[in-house]
């Protein structure tokens, strides 16, 4: 948003995460159509594929092709000459297929990555991070450096029961403990909060840790339409019921309260969260 005097005001820029407890349950769909509802509310938003060994929005998206992770670990370009333009007004950067070693990045490589992005800090609202499936170290670590994580489940046994260990292990190696679920592949007369429900009983064990429902989103067949497009749904059919889900999250996700303090942990944007803060104080005094 721009001030009078042409300057923008002060911002924090927000990575989310966007992940599941096993796959199948339309994670990418989700995180591809949320950043595009979010650039159609006006947000600056990248789009990053965190897939690192079996990445798929270059395909999903049919981005022309270009630099990716990879060639930023290797120092073959920048970060910002690995974002790609996608459709909508999407930004995107890709990951590869099939690299052992970008399976087999240590924990030090991949912080060092997620440093990498303060460079797009500056120019950007929203960094939405489309994780691999399961628990597998990039995941969590991913999740821990996100400001929020979003919790993608359906209404299936596996689907909960994943999920519940998935905010077990972010609890217990992330210290965190707020999340937020979205019902996906909601179908006609299924109650998605119900689902939801069924989440927070497996989890009610576990101590300080709050779910929050997030929404939920229809099942639509324009979705898979849209996908062999090379579209995101919001705007290969904008009329669609799961359109307007992705829209109503799209806005939701904005009001969301940010985290007050640093984790204390690798964290995407923080000496952007820090300068912000301490501008913030200034403004106070």
């Amino acid at each position: 948003m721009m001030t009078p005097t042409g300057r923008r005001e002060m911002t924090r820029t927000r990575a989310l995460a966007v992940t599941s407890g096993k796959g199948g349950v339309g994670k990418s769909t989700v995180a591809v159509n949320l950043a595009a509802a979010l650039v159609a509310r006006g947000e600056r938003v990248v789009l990053l594929d965190a897939d690192l060994s079996l990445a798929n929005l270059d395909v999903l998206l049919e981005l022309a092709p270009g630099m990716n992770l990879a060639d930023v670990l290797e120092g073959r370009c920048g970060l910002t000459e690995a974002v790609r333009c996608g459709p909508a007004g999407l930004r995107v950067v890709p990951a590869t297929q099939g690299n052992p070693k970008m399976s087999a990045l240590s924990h030090l490589e991949r912080a060092g990555l997620i440093q990498a992005f303060s460079e797009l800090g500056p120019e950007i609202d929203w960094l939405v991070i489309d994780t691999a499936a399961g628990m597998t170290p990039a995941t969590l670590q991913f999740c821990v450096a996100a400001q929020d994580v979003l919790i993608v489940i359906c209404d299936e046994p596996a689907s909960l029961s994943d999920a519940c260990a998935m905010v077990r292990a972010l609890k217990e190696t992330g210290r965190r403990s707020r999340f937020r679920i979205l019902v996906n592949m909601v179908a006609a007369g299924e109650d998605p909060r119900a689902t939801f429900l069924r989440l927070v009983d497996l989890t009610d064990s576990m101590a300080e840790v709050s779910l929050e429902y997030a929404g939920s989103v229809p099942y639509d067949r324009t979705v898979a339409t849209a996908a062999r497009e090379g579209q995101p749904v919001v705007t290969a059919h904008p009329d669609a019921p799961v359109t307007s889900a992705f829209t109503k999250l799209a806005r939701d996700t904005g009001r969301w309260p940010l985290p007050s303090t640093a984790s204390g942990q690798s964290e995407f944007f923080l000496e952007n969260k820090i300068h912000n803060e301490v501008m913030e104080r200034r403004v106070r005094i």
